[in-house]
């Protein structure tokens, strides 16, 4: 029985071992989501640049749109943010900001100096939203239908090559869809 009980450390071991060697074959850009196919978490929140007018998740019905969380604190988003430009000025699809656990001000300031790609940008001062999305950090970016319901997520900088081989031709089925049903 003692000999047994010399063994267990060394199952634990191996155990562990075996998890975290699985877990070097895992992108991180691929997390699961229990919102896919799921609505926007309702919210009501304000407006970034005008404090005191809101938005909320029904506003963000009726195209297919981008739902990107960004900050000034994340250095991603800063990486990412002249692509979002690029995809703003080709009027693909509205790009919805989450600013998220973000300084007002700065974040005003910084869109004024950078650009802004954003039809709307939410101000998500206390992180709620990105809470209820599930959000792991900045950037993480969600497709929407035109029904508001996310159809897929992003976590990471996007880019030509993320937008050309992922995102995009999920845009292109999604509008497709929305064309089906009538939306814009």
């Amino acid at each position: 029985m003692k000999k047994l009980v010399l063994f267990i450390p060394l199952v634990v071991f191996l155990g562990m071992g075996v998890f975290l060697y699985k877990g070097l074959f895992l992108n991180p850009q691929q997390l699961d989501s229990a919102l896919e196919g799921k609505p926007i978490p309702a919210f009501q929140l304000e407006v970034l640049e005008k404090s005191g007018e809101t938005v909320t998740n029904e506003t963000l019905k009726g195209k297919v749109g981008l739902l990107n969380v960004w900050a000034t604190w994340c250095p991603s988003c800063k990486y990412e943010h002249p692509f979002l430009m690029t995809l703003a000025r080709q009027k693909i699809l509205p790009i919805y900001g989450i600013n998220y656990r973000d300084d007002r001000p700065l974040a005003i300031r910084e869109l004024s100096r950078e650009g802004n790609p954003y039809a709307i940008n939410i101000y998500d001062h206390d992180g709620r939203l990105g809470l209820d999305l599930g959000v792991y950090g900045a950037p993480e970016s969600f497709l929407i239908d035109h029904k508001g319901i996310i159809r897929y997520r992003y976590a990471g900088p996007i880019d030509r090559n993320v937008w050309k081989d992922t995102l995009y031709p999920m845009v292109q089925q999604l509008q497709a869809e929305a064309a089906k049903d009538g939306a814009s």
